[in-house]
């Protein structure tokens, strides 16, 4: 199917499923609760050389400014650090910011992420055991400084053990009394099906790449769909590093100078047409913040939608982390 078409029918399947329930529009279903529909997502703060490091301040600043525009989703990962021994520090640093604020924090929603490992000589890994993922949220309980943890998510499945026994050692972290919700994180279509089944309707997010580029989860969109869960695309910019295509970096140019804003905005602007989607940028200064924030009120015209459709370039090939995985039961 081309992506044009691909599009029409993942919206084609929400008139359908959701009665028109998910529209461009201000708040966004996140389980059990109603937030902003653009968050922020905190793992640039701590990145060798990003803000909340060379000045911590300035990155607290920030946060607190995304709050006052209206972030009501903070996303970070154990995992989010500068070395392999600053394990968590990203969940320290949303901690300070937290504590350091003063307005109300009523309607906030801090989500993490565990599962993937880091040794001397940064090599990662995946660990789904039980052991290590109650040990895991129980340690990011203490770096955020609560009690519970309002989302946490499964950040990549462990391709040597079964499935299902992932999934379901996942529901002991809320038997555990560690996590409030549980959501995963780079699971194809398939996987988050059987992990919603295993789960009773547990799982109420899935994060996931997804950017003008890099669009292999279409299916997964028509999953959350059907289940109420929330998408939250992780690089909705595509990253820096990879190679852009010029046709459509100058169609967001182009919406972006038809609605006034950056074409940062404007790939903002164009995510939220995606229903139950909410993205979530990792811009760290408060103008930049302030910047893709503004694409939360923009209804883009069929027209609009139509062009950046017709640019789209054939997607980037499955990431290569998620070509090994772990197989499902006999």
């Amino acid at each position: 199917m081309d992506i044009v078409n691909r599009f029409a029918a993942v919206f084609e399947f929400a008139k359908s499923h959701q009665q028109g329930q998910y529209v461009v529009m201000k708040k966004i279903e996140l389980g059990p609760w109603l937030v902003n529909n653009v968050g922020l997502g905190c793992m640039n703060f701590t990145i060798p050389g990003g803000v909340g490091l060379t000045d911590p301040e300035k990155g607290i600043q920030a946060i607190h400014n995304a709050i006052d525009s209206g972030v009501e989703l903070l996303d970070t990962a154990d995992i989010y650090a500068p070395s392999w021994d600053d394990f968590g520090r990203n969940e320290k640093f949303v901690a300070e910011a937290l504590a350091s604020y003063s307005g109300d924090k009523s309607t906030l929603v801090v989500a993490t992420k565990g599962g993937i490992t880091r040794r001397p000589g940064e090599q990662s890994g995946r660990n789904a055991n039980v052991d290590y993922l109650l040990r895991a949220a129980e340690a990011s309980c203490l770096r955020l400084g609560v009690d519970k943890i309002q989302l946490w998510q499964h950040h990549r499945l462990d391709p040597s053990m079964e499935f299902e026994t992932q999934v379901e050692n996942l529901m002991v972290l809320k038997e555990a009394g560690f996590v409030e919700h549980l959501g995963v994180s780079n699971y194809n279509a398939e996987q988050l099906t059987k992990a919603i089944e295993i789960t009773g309707g547990e799982i109420v997010s899935v994060q996931n790449q997804f950017n003008p580029y890099y669009r292999q989860d279409f299916e997964v969109l028509s999953v959350c769909l059907a289940n109420n869960v929330a998408f939250l695309p992780w690089s909705p910019f595509g990253g820096s590093n990879r190679a852009k295509s010029a046709e459509t970096t100058k169609a967001f140019d182009d919406l972006a100078n038809d609605l006034g804003v950056s074409s940062h905005a404007a790939v903002i602007a164009w995510l939220l047409t995606i229903p139950g989607c909410i993205p979530i940028p990792g811009a760290t200064k408060s103008e930049n913040i302030t910047d893709v924030l503004s694409a939360s009120e923009i209804e883009l015209t069929e027209e609009q939608k139509q062009a950046i459709a017709d640019a789209l370039p054939e997607t980037e090939a499955l990431h290569h982390e998620l070509v090994n995985q772990p197989a499902f039961r006999a």
